[in-house]
């Protein structure tokens, strides 16, 4: 029997930008088949980038300052798009896990059309997201995952991007019960639409919405979520409704002006850091802990533990926090961040392209390209660090990038020749400054 192609059906940017607020009805949202659904994330990109420049706007009329600073904003959606890398390769664990649950597991078929099916799924995977995020909280392995999204000093709606790459990996478990009777089809929306409506709670132009904050997670009730005062801490882990934390005895409401990041910074923009940095902390603290009891202790006890304290510790043995805390903020000249500006958005250029053509590209090609978008985030985020080692690591990936783009690798929205002189003139600048850094070193050693 011929295989039957399912088109996924045309939706308009009016439609994305009201899923992002829930705001759309069973009979718009349903489909038949899995192939039908769309990528309500992907879609939703023109919107994330017009709300961005709203927010600055708006920031700026009130405060009279930039609400994003570009070291923060860059590493937040570096984070964002090293989150979606895995998707160049395998589709979505979450969907593909919960797909086999269905085919061979299911206890009853709940109609994919009805909107009780529907509505149930959007408190199911709503519940499945609080219970997974406050795991996430609580259990050391899963931190090191999660903490990527909350190291971010700033609250705005760049954090919203700064994703896990590694918390994919086991989100999806949670999810599972519902393949025992709602369709994939109508989980598959509701899991894109659980993740859109968190883009707009992150940030402070928004203050409070009334009535509305009793039911719906809001702005207001996030920032606390991201907070590191005491009365912020493991509170507020709701996706889209706040009556789970009311339900489970987990809400705080905001006090205090929130300070944000980790009890403990990180003091970095390198987004490969910022990612992974953990790991090796847990890696370490399981090979110091005695005995099986304390090493299984290290990853399934909170990340407060090594002291001997339930996650994240004892709200009283944690720092106190005030709004006097200068967040880390390594001076980096207006030139150079121009500089680092203007290769990220080539490089978004390439990265845009590479997803859409990721299943015509091989898989070597793919694994180039995804190496070399790693390499490029690692680099910026030495420049930003001001890292030492920064100006050689910039030199090899300018030539890295003139040598891709020469062979046919990538493509680039520019015209050729000013590109190409932008990239060499690239090169010889750090090219340069390499050189001044070894002679530098070479006099202090005299």
């Amino acid at each position: 029997m011929a295989s039957m192609e399912v088109e996924t059906p045309a939706i308009t940017l009016n439609q994305v930008a009201r899923t992002m607020f829930y705001l759309v009805t069973p009979n718009e949202t349903s489909f038949q088949h899995v192939e039908e659904v769309p990528d309500y994330v992907d879609k939703a990109t023109p919107i994330f980038l017009g709300m961005l420049v709203l927010e600055l706007v708006l920031g700026w009329a009130k405060t009279g300052s930039l609400v994003i600073r570009i070291n923060d904003g860059l590493t937040s959606v570096s984070a964002g798009l090293l989150s979606r890398l895995p998707l160049l390769f395998l589709r979505s664990l979450e969907l593909s896990s919960y797909i086999y649950i269905w085919n061979n597991h299911r206890l009853l078929e709940l109609p994919w059309d009805s909107p009780w099916t529907w509505w149930l799924a959007f408190l199911g995977v709503d519940l499945a997201y609080y219970w997974f995020h406050r795991f996430s909280h609580e259990l050391n392995i899963l931190w090191a995952a999660h903490q990527a999204h909350h190291s971010s000093e700033e609250y705005n709606l760049s954090t919203a991007l700064r994703q896990s790459s590694t918390q994919q990996f086991a989100s999806w478990i949670l999810h599972l019960p519902l393949a025992l009777a709602v369709p994939p089809t109508v989980f598959a929306v509701h899991v894109q639409f659980n993740l859109l409506y968190q883009f707009w709670i992150h940030t402070e132009v928004i203050r409070h919405l009334g009535p509305l904050e009793w039911v719906m997670n809001t702005p207001s009730h996030h920032r606390v979520h991201h907070g590191r005062n005491r009365y912020c801490i493991d509170k507020n882990y709701a996706g889209t409704l706040i009556i789970w934390d009311r339900i489970f005895g987990t809400f705080a409401p905001e006090g205090d002006k929130v300070v944000y990041g980790l009890t403990k910074q990180i003091n970095s923009f390198d987004p490969i850091y910022v990612q992974f940095h953990y790991y090796p902390y847990i890696w370490r603290t399981f090979w110091r802990a005695s005995g099986v009891r304390n090493k299984l202790s290290v990853i399934f006890k909170g990340p407060g533990w090594s002291s001997g304290q339930r996650s994240p510790g004892d709200r009283r043995q944690l720092p106190k926090v005030t709004v006097k805390e200068v967040p880390y903020n390594p001076t980096l000249p207006v030139v150079l961040q121009a500089y680092v500006l203007l290769q990220f958005l080539l490089l978004l250029a390439v990265y845009t392209d590479v997803m859409a053509m990721k299943l015509i590209l091989s898989q070597q090609t793919l694994l180039l390209l995804a190496g070399y978008i790693i390499f490029t985030l690692t680099s910026f985020g030495l420049i930003i660090d001001r890292r030492p080692n920064a100006a050689v690591v910039e030199m090899f990936r300018c030539a890295l990038l003139l040598g891709l783009y020469r062979f046919g690798y990538m493509k680039v929205a520019v015209p050729s020749m000013p590109f190409e002189v932008f990239i060499c003139l690239s090169v010889l600048y750090w090219a340069l400054q390499t050189l001044s850094k070894l002679a530098n070193g070479k006099n202090k050693q005299h």
